[in-house]
């Protein structure tokens, strides 16, 4: 559904997640399934639209920035300026699925210690530096950033209950945390209203023309289990 786009920036991220148990707690969990353990949602995000044209459940490995990426890729009918943080395994996917086709920047956060006033268990440490190098390309410097992602990872946190820390709310199986997500996703690109642009992300992004209602994801998902299944 979501090709030949025509995004011209396009920020990257990961969220952690766990699955069943975390990952330190694994070895001794009883009946733990196979992918018991830390996961890794990584997103994409067109700066402009606001739409999440690719994501994808894994590891936070090279393989799975691999996946993500070619899928991103794939999606794409345009160069475009892509960001990321200083996660070292973007760069093999990038180079893989784009080559020089790319104005590609990493933005690298350092971060210190929380305020002393607002130190909790999972207070937010306070960014102290952040360092835009170029990767590949032409990037505008001025647009080097990864806020969108940042901010719609946060949207990811606010909506899908599996990712809320403190919680009992935590995936068991992988497949139902994979499934949660493209739920999200489907309801954030085609049904909620983005506050700014006063449509969704697929309006905006000229991938639809109209707003979607809950029965119509239904609808896309019964015609997928309609389809033959290739054995």
């Amino acid at each position: 559904m979501l090709r030949n786009l025509t995004c011209k920036r396009i920020q990257v991220d990961e969220i952690w997640a766990f699955i069943y148990v975390k990952q330190k707690n694994v070895a001794t969990a009883k009946k733990a399934p196979a992918n018991a353990g830390d996961v890794w949602t990584w997103t994409a995000i067109d700066a402009d639209s606001k739409l999440i044209p690719s994501w994808f459940i894994g590891g936070r490995d090279s393989d799975a920035a691999v996946i993500f990426i070619d899928d991103l890729a794939s999606r794409l009918a345009n160069r475009v300026q892509f960001t990321s943080d200083g996660h070292k395994a973007y760069l093999e996917a990038v180079e893989g699925a784009f080559g020089s086709d790319i104005d590609y920047a990493m933005l690298v956060k350092t971060y210190g210690e929380a305020p002393e006033g607002a130190k909790g268990r999972y207070s937010p440490a306070e960014c102290t530096e952040a360092i835009k190098t170029r990767i590949g390309g032409n990037p505008d410097m001025k647009h080097v950033s990864t806020s969108h992602s940042e901010r719609s990872n946060l949207s990811v946190r606010m909506h899908t209950r599996r990712f809320t820390r403190l919680t009992n709310g935590f995936s068991k199986k992988v497949e139902n945390h994979a499934h949660s997500v493209a739920l999200f996703a489907m309801y954030y690109n085609f049904v909620r209203i983005h506050q700014t642009l006063k449509m969704t992300p697929a309006m905006a992004a000229g991938v639809t023309k109209r707003l979607w209602e809950i029965g119509d994801i239904v609808g896309v998902l019964e015609a997928w289990e309609a389809r033959p299944q290739s054995k």
